[in-house]
């Protein structure tokens, strides 16, 4: 009866290993080509923009329910539509600089049906705008 009972457990212990392998098998997967950007020293005022590149490598559509920065001064743009298994797609991140002087780091979080999220990064740094110097006028009265 021992034997019996050893025998089930570890039968249900394969299938269960073999049926979370399966599941796995058949879930989107998101790769990008690279999560972090730099964009170095930007002029203020810049409205500097990165396309992050991903493919999904699983073998079912992977869908990007929320795209979502970290501040208001970095807009995500991204696919609405299912990105079929061995396509690419790209989400495009632009950083507003205006007013914006400084060393700046923005995240950008992406939440998709292939599981954890996935965490994009720019960062760099705004020259503050220095304006031209002005000739002065002269007035001859």
């Amino acid at each position: 009866m021992k034997k019996i009972f050893a025998t089930l457990v570890v039968l249900f212990i394969v299938l269960g290993v073999n049926a979370q392998s399966n599941a796995n098998d058949t879930m989107p997967v998101i790769k990008f080509e690279k999560i972090e950007h730099n964009f170095g020293k930007i002029k203020e005022g810049t409205l500097a923009t990165y396309s992050f590149v991903f493919e999904n490598t699983g073998k079912t559509a992977l869908i990007l329910s929320n795209v979502q920065a970290s501040c208001g001064c970095t807009t995500p743009e991204w696919p609405k539509e299912p990105i079929m298994a061995g396509k690419k797609a790209t989400i495009k991140a632009a950083y507003n600089s205006y007013g914006r002087p400084g060393a700046f780091h923005k995240v950008i979080t992406v939440k998709s049906n292939a599981g954890a999220d996935i965490v994009l990064s720019i960062k760099g740094e705004v020259l503050v705008n220095t304006p031209e110097p002005v000739s002065p006028v002269r007035n001859n009265n």
